[in-house]
């Protein structure tokens, strides 16, 4: 089922099917834009442009370059100075939401996390021997 919701770029009225996040004629003008950044990049004096060459270049937005990037539309393997910003710290990356620098912090993090967390079951336990005093031999 459609719902009814306003184009983030021309304040238009669309149905909202899961499909595209913009109306038909902003779609069919990011379209035409895909069309003439691919065309950029596919010449070889161009592939290793970087995002800020791209725009500059095609007129692109980089949020536009960000999300074909991600939806896999431009392939960092193909051009290898294209990603898009990590969800944390903002570099770019070409894989998941984080950096690999950022994804080895949450491992080292969650690593501490759990050896703390292993210690204080093991404090607990040890704790929890039940001493009796009056105890007969």
């Amino acid at each position: 089922m459609a719902e009814v919701r306003n184009c983030p770029k021309c304040n238009e009225f669309f149905n909202y099917t899961g499909v595209r996040e913009v109306c038909h004629k902003c779609a069919q003008s990011e379209e035409e834009l895909y069309q003439i950044v691919y065309r950029f990049l596919r010449k070889r004096e161009n592939r290793a442009a970087t995002v800020e060459r791209i725009v500059e270049a095609t007129g692109a937005d980089k949020d536009l370059l960000f999300k074909w990037v991600r939806k896999g539309r431009l392939q960092p393997a193909m051009f290898p100075n294209l990603g898009y910003p990590c969800d944390n710290c903002g570099h770019l990356t070409t894989t998941g939401k984080l950096c690999s620098k950022c994804q080895d912090e949450l491992k080292a993090d969650l690593r501490t996390f759990e050896a703390a967390k292993e210690f204080r079951q093991s404090v607990e336990e040890r704790d929890r021997v039940t001493y009796h005093s009056d105890r007969k031999r």
